[in-house]
Order: C-alpha cells, then sequence, then structure tokens
C-alpha cells in the first residue's frame, strides 16, 4: 500500500518522483518512479537542481500533479490537437523531414525517452511545445499482482499527464477516473483533444472530464455511463471526442442516443440521436459538409451513419457486419466516405447524394484493418490489412495496387513529408518507407529501445506514431520516445 506520510518526508531525484502514465513508448519501467495517490489532496513539485519539495493541501478537486516550467522556451508552432491530428487523417504537414534514416538499426536521433506516461494506449496531442496524453498509474512491472494485489488495482487512476517536449519533463498530472483493465492491457485507450484553453478526455470507464490547459485544473466532468446510459464495451471506451465549435460530440452508446453533442463549457447535454441507439464501439468519428448539411460520420458493430451536426437526427443510415471490434476511424473525401474493419469484415464505399441518400459503390475484403489505421493520399489508401499485409487500395474503386506481407508485421501508420511511418505491434520495429503507390520502399528502421516490462500477454505497441516539430513520438505503455526526424 502507498503511504502519503512516508513520501512527505522523503526527498528524491525529479525522476524518480514523476509518475509512470498511460502510453509511453520506451525502456524498463522505473518501479520507484510511481508517486503515491490521494484524492483529497493535490501534490505541487517545485524542481530545485538536485531534489523536490513537497506540499500537501486539502483539495475539493482530482489530484492535480505539478511541475515547474521554467525551462520551457522556444514555444513551435504548429500543432497536433487530437487524435490523428488536426484533420483526424494522420496526416502531418511536417516538411524539410529526413528522406532515409542511418544504416544499421539505429534510427534517427533519439532526444529523450520517458518513463512517466503510464500504463495504456492514448496517444499524444501536442500544443505549443506541450504533450498530452493519458495513463494509469500506479502499477507494478507485473500489471497489479506484483504491487498489492488488488489494494493496487483500488488505488489505481487514470490520469490527463502535460509534458515539455524539450525533454519530455512532466509538467502535471490530473486525475480522470478509476482504471480501467483487463488482459489486453489496463488503462485509457483515447487521446485527449485539445481546444483553446481546454483539454478534453475520455477514460476507458467513460469518465469524460474537461480540464484547464495550462494546469490540468477540472472544469467539468460527466459519466456515460452514468449521465447518459452507456455501457462500456469490451475493451474499454476508446473514443477520442470531437470538438466541433462549441459542442463536445461523444458517442456513450444506448437506449437514449448512441451518440451526444454537450456545450464544451458546462457538459449540459444540447441533443442525444435518439433515432441511432447502437452500443458504443471503438472508432472516434469524423465531421463532414454534404449537400448543405454538417454530419458526423460514425462507425459501430452494426451502422455507418451520418448524424446532423444540429439537431442530432439520423440523416443515414447503411448496414455493416462488424465482428468483435471495430476500430478505424472513417475516411471522407468530397461526397464519399471509407470505412475499414478486421476480423474477416473488409471495407466499402458509400457516395452521398445531395438529398444525403448514402449508395454503395463497392465493399471488399481487400482492407481488413483492425486497428492500426489507414491513410488516404493522392487517391490511394494505405494500411495493413489482416492476412494481406501492408497494402496500398485505389479509393475510387477497392482494388488491390500492392502488398508487402514480408517487410513488416501487423501495425499502425502515419504520413509526414512524402513517408509513411510505419510501426509494428509486434517487436516495436519501426520502418520508414517511399509514400508511393509504387511499391513497398523502405528508406530506414530501427526498432524502438528500451521496451516496457509493463505490457500484457496479451499486449501490444498499438499506439499510432505522431509527426510533429521535427519530431516523431512513439509510445510502449508508460514509455514515450521523442525522435529528431528533420534534415540536417
Amino acid at each position: 500500500m502507498w503511504n502519503n506520510e512516508n513520501w512527505t518526508n522523503k526527498s528524491l531525484s525529479l525522476q524518480v518522483l514523476l509518475i509512470s502514465v498511460f502510453i509511453c513508448g520506451c525502456g524498463k519501467a522505473d518501479k520507484q518512479g510511481l508517486l503515491p495517490l490521494d484524492l483529497q489532496q493535490a501534490v505541487s513539485l517545485e524542481n530545485t537542481k538536485s531534489e523536490i519539495r513537497e506540499t500537501v493541501r486539502e483539495t475539493d478537486r482530482p489530484l492535480v500533479i505539478s511541475v515547474s516550467d521554467r525551462n520551457r522556451v522556444n514555444r513551435p508552432s504548429s500543432n497536433w490537437p487530437q487524435w490523428r491530428g488536426p484533420s483526424r487523417t494522420d496526416i502531418s504537414n511536417e516538411s524539410g523531414l529526413l528522406r532515409q534514416w542511418p544504416d544499421g538499426d539505429a534510427g534517427p536521433k533519439q532526444l529523450w525517452v520517458s518513463h512517466d506516461a503510464g500504463i495504456g494506449y492514448s496517444g499524444p496531442a501536442v500544443v505549443d511545445g506541450v504533450l498530452y496524453t493519458m495513463g494509469a498509474l500506479p502499477l507494478s512491472a507485473s500489471g497489479l499482482e506484483e504491487q498489492g494485489g488488488e489494494d493496487a488495482v483500488a488505488e489505481a487512476k487514470e490520469y490527463v499527464i502535460a509534458m515539455d517536449t524539450e525533454a519530455g519533463e512532466l509538467l502535471w498530472s490530473s486525475e480522470v477516473g478509476d482504471v480501467f483493465q483487463n488482459n489486453w492491457g489496463n488503462g485509457p485507450r483515447s487521446t485527449p483533444t485539445i481546444d483553446g484553453e481546454f483539454i478534453y478526455a475520455l477514460g476507458a470507464l467513460g469518465d469524460l472530464v474537461c480540464l484547464e490547459k495550462a494546469n490540468g485544473k477540472l472544469v467539468w466532468k460527466r459519466s456515460f455511463t452514468e449521465d447518459f446510459g452507456g455501457e462500456v464495451p469490451n475493451w474499454g471506451y476508446c473514443e477520442s471526442v470531437l470538438i466541433d465549435g462549441d459542442h463536445l460530440i461523444c458517442t456513450p452508446g444506448g437506449s437514449q442516443g448512441a451518440m451526444a453533442a454537450l456545450d464544451k463549457k458546462t457538459g449540459e447535454v444540447i441533443w442525444r440521436s435518439t433515432d441511432f441507439t447502437d452500443g458504443a464501439q471503438y472508432v472516434s468519428m469524423i465531421a463532414i459538409e454534404n449537400g448543405g448539411k454538417r454530419q458526423y460520420i460514425q462507425l459501430t458493430q452494426q451502422h455507418l451513419v451520418g448524424i446532423d451536426a444540429k439537431s442530432g437526427n439520423l440523416l443515414w443510415s447503411s448496414d455493416w457486419p462488424g465482428r468483435v471490434a471495430v476500430v478505424p476511424t472513417p475516411i471522407a473525401k468530397g461526397d464519399a466516405v471509407y470505412i475499414t474493419s478486421g476480423y474477416g469484415v473488409g471495407c466499402k464505399l458509400l457516395r452521398l447524394d445531395k438529398e444525403n441518400q448514402a449508395e454503395e459503390v463497392y465493399a471488399n475484403r481487400n482492407m481488413k484493418n483492425h486497428h492500426g489505421g489507414v491513410i488516404l493520399l493522392d487517391g490511394h489508401l494505405y494500411g495493413y490489412s489482416d492476412g494481406v499485409g501492408w497494402l496500398c487500395q485505389k479509393f475510387e474503386d477497392g482494388k488491390k495496387v500492392w502488398s508487402e506481407k514480408g517487410e513488416l508485421g501487423k501495425g499502425a501508420i502515419a504520413y509526414a513529408d512524402d513517408r509513411f511511418y510505419c510501426i509494428g505491434e509486434d517487436d516495436g520495429r519501426v520502418v520508414l518507407i517511399d509514400a508511393s503507390s509504387d511499391g513497398w520502399t523502405p528508406r530506414g528502421e530501427f526498432t524502438l529501445s528500451p521496451q516496457t516490462e509493463l505490457r500484457k500477454p496479451a499486449g501490444r505497441v498499438w499506439t499510432h506514431p505522431v509527426i510533429i516539430d521535427g519530431r516523431l513520438y512513439l509510445r510502449d505503455q508508460e514509455l514515450l520516445h521523442c525522435y529528431d526526424v528533420r534534415q540536417r
């Protein structure tokens, strides 16, 4: 059991005290780096040259741990404020990046590795030189068993975490809710959404919070299950919520309405999609305009739908035979909407007319993407297809252009500066390839090192790569790696 009194009598280095948080992606965990947490206390940490002065005070807010940001300078101008980036496409507008990585397994220069991202699969959002993610703590290297068994489970919580991108130093950590657990990995799955001076984050058990970006203080909190009648999916809530104007759009699922629009300032309900009542899956929606209607495109295990942004009414629906888990974010171009999912299901393209009636263009099994994501670039789709390998597919007709099965196993993909960044889920291998419909052409590779010891037996390296400000961010549970991928 953690003991706050013991901790307040200790003076430890900053590296030891920084909290291990959800999905970071590097090396061995520092078992001493787990800070005891108490819902009735807030701990303010001020960094000195060699030690930390601890102050404990009572508060009615969730626990917030903050670290002095006096060393943060030269804030970058480009941002990656949410899941899959500004447009939810996993396409980075970065330029001037390395065309080829060094020979051998060295890869690009590693700038830092943080051990403070905690347990989970949350991706990074990066705004103004600060990285925001989510993680669960405190957890031991065996998951929960060695560190106090059920007592450790009771103490573990999910957090939003802010880090400085210059050195990976922890800035603050703010509690979201209880920790989700299963055999594929504990902790949060979704990526925080940054909008102006606020952060919106969803825990895997359905705890939705709005926080002040500067310090992580709670503005409001809602529960998908208690407030909205949702039911936690088998692998936990994974959706990264969408901010659209003054509204937060989310998918609690269930009979009260699968989707909801909230006032982003207060968390009050604006509408529920009462004629769309599927259970939530693991998909983060997108927003499009068609036929003079702004609408939200969401996918479940039964349906692909368009929901009117103003009213929450169902505009159109198309059946989808999803199996087990439906994960990838839909892709839209003009009046066309593309979806895919794994477990042998495949992919489909629809076209919407001016009256928002959907017509199927094709449906096949060329792309069966589980959760590594698909990218649309110059009329072609790229991603990993189960049983096929890395695949290039024509967007317009769904035909396969090329596939590559031997070079890299199943994984996730991101794009920047005419290159795809692909990471294998089994071994943490990272491969740079040409973003080309001509074929798989590698331009260097390396393997994440160090790698986590906290991964559950069924868990993998599932967090998507992010490229922003000339840096590549990769996460492996509590380990978050940062690489310099700029040309010199």
